[in-house]
């Protein structure tokens, strides 16, 4: 899934991608009765929709549910903080990088990654906040580099993280 939103110009920037398991829509559980989201999916998804009534009494009476919806939403805010604080001290290159290993859940094995679905540079470029064109250079340069392959989807290898570690 993709969240997106947009300004009152028309300008959309995608806040999130979501994966298999992942809550959205939680806003509604606030105070907020106004839509600020567009979730978008990307690939096949099969959605469960709760009511809002619904949900808070499941998150009242299952702990295993509530525990985690917490972490979900703890994970997520912390990914928003991490991408604000990217935004103000990395550079546009490590930036992609490190949103290619997050899409690729780097992390497990150290295996090459691919990336499903497959994401375009135009959706690279709004993830990040950069102009496609930039993303498609900084795309080949990691190409050239051997740290991404495209086949049949995008494989991200974990040599990646030198761009991202490097100063």
């Amino acid at each position: 899934m993709k969240l997106s939103m947009v300004n009152e110009v028309g300008k959309e920037a995608i806040v999130a991608i979501l994966g298999p398991g992942d809550f959205f829509g939680e806003r509604c559980l606030g105070a907020r009765s106004v839509r600020m989201r567009t979730a978008t999916a990307m690939t096949a998804a099969l959605i469960l929709v709760i009511e809002k009534s619904e949900m808070i009494r499941l998150l009242r009476e299952h702990h295993a549910l509530s525990t985690r919806f917490i972490a979900c939403m703890l994970a997520r805010n912390i990914r928003v903080e991490e991408n604000l604080i990217e935004q103000f001290f990395d550079s546009t290159e490590k930036r992609l990088a490190r949103t290619l290993l997050v899409l690729s859940n780097f992390g497990d094995g150290g295996r090459p990654k691919q990336i499903l679905p497959k994401v375009s540079a135009e959706t690279l470029a709004e993830m990040v906040g950069i102009p496609c064109a930039k993303a498609t250079h900084f795309m080949n340069k990691f190409k050239k580099l051997g740290f991404i392959k495209y086949t049949s989807g995008l494989t991200v290898y974990s040599s990646l993280l030198s761009v991202v570690l490097r100063d």
